[in-house]
């Protein structure tokens, strides 16, 4: 595991309770000295890690932001350049021109787990994080099959249900579901404080209750974690943005023309209805030969992968 903070730090802790040897490495040394302090091994180095990987043949996972991807790249690509690689990066796409570009030997299948809250670093890692949690294994044509194997059975390890998905058709979902709401929590919160002697903005922080709460949620996590998601997957948030600007503007107009808001609101309201219908689905299983294509089409449906059939 490279990186260690919520989600490297999370992935260790899961994997070390199913019985998996595990090891990482981290470029904070604070970091590094907490996660030897809970009892966990971490080399010197990446390098380090790197090497044993090698000579284990273990699966490599980055778990850093997207800006700091390409450097450790480029030492897998020096020190492990064959290794088994997946990733929990929030952008797939992008992580997979990067691995083409910096580590094109590597054996890459692109991972998303669908899990996280607003805090980060080694402490606030949880084992328990990725139970029930909906996990993208990329599944684009030419996917090696046993490195697709590979990342679901860690996912499936963790606790995690398995989505499989297009790199492109992920990165579209992800700017609708997660980038788009970290933005729009930044401008409601932005909206309702503006700042500077807005004694409205203060009253209204001052009544500001659950909804607020719950919108404004995701604004509370470290401004350059959002920036690297949000801006490492510029094409699919520029698609959600017009999308949610063309639906505020006839909203705007329908209130200010006839002070109505039925067709905003009730639309919403059955959107979130569909999601609860979604998740309802059952997991399924499926064999190990079966065509990526065919586990894209399944993804698309709105399945999740338990295990193999």
């Amino acid at each position: 595991m490279l990186g260690l903070g919520l989600i490297g730090g999370s992935l260790v802790r899961a994997a070390d309770q199913a019985g998996r040897k595990v090891w990482g490495a981290t470029a904070s040394d604070g970091t590094a000295a907490a996660a030897r302090a809970d009892g966990y091994h971490v080399d010197p180095t990446l390098d380090d890690a790197l090497r044993r990987a090698a000579a284990e043949d273990a699966l490599v996972v980055l778990g850093m932001p997207l800006p700091n991807v390409p450097e450790a790249l480029r030492r897998v690509h020096a020190v492990a350049p064959r290794c088994r690689l997946t990733d929990v990066v929030s952008v797939k796409a992008a992580m997979a021109t990067a691995v083409r570009r910096h580590a094109p030997s590597a054996r890459y299948v692109g991972g998303h787990p669908m899990a996280g809250t607003t805090e980060s670093g080694w402490a606030a890692g949880d084992a328990a994080l990725y139970r029930g949690a909906r996990w993208v294994v990329a599944a684009d044509d030419g996917a090696d099959a046993e490195g697709w194997s590979d990342v679901a059975e860690l996912a499936w390890a963790c606790g995690s249900l398995v989505v499989p998905a297009a790199a492109a058709e992920h990165d579209a979902a992800v700017g609708r579901i997660s980038h788009l709401p970290h933005l729009l929590a930044a401008v409601l919160a932005a909206v309702a404080s503006p700042g500077g002697d807005d004694q409205v903005g203060t009253l209204a922080l001052s009544l500001a209750a659950s909804s607020f709460g719950d919108g404004t949620r995701v604004a509370g996590t470290r401004p350059e974690l959002v920036l690297a998601m949000c801006e490492g997957n510029r094409d699919g948030l520029l698609a959600a943005v017009d999308d949610a600007l063309g639906r505020l503007g006839a909203a705007r107009g329908s209130l200010a023309s006839t002070g109505g808001l039925a067709a905003t609101v009730n639309a919403g309201y059955a959107a979130r209805g569909r999601w609860a219908d979604v998740r309802e689905v059952g997991p399924v299983t499926v064999a190990r030969d079966t065509p990526m294509a065919e586990l894209r089409e399944l993804g698309r449906r709105g399945a999740a992968l338990s295990g193999w059939s």
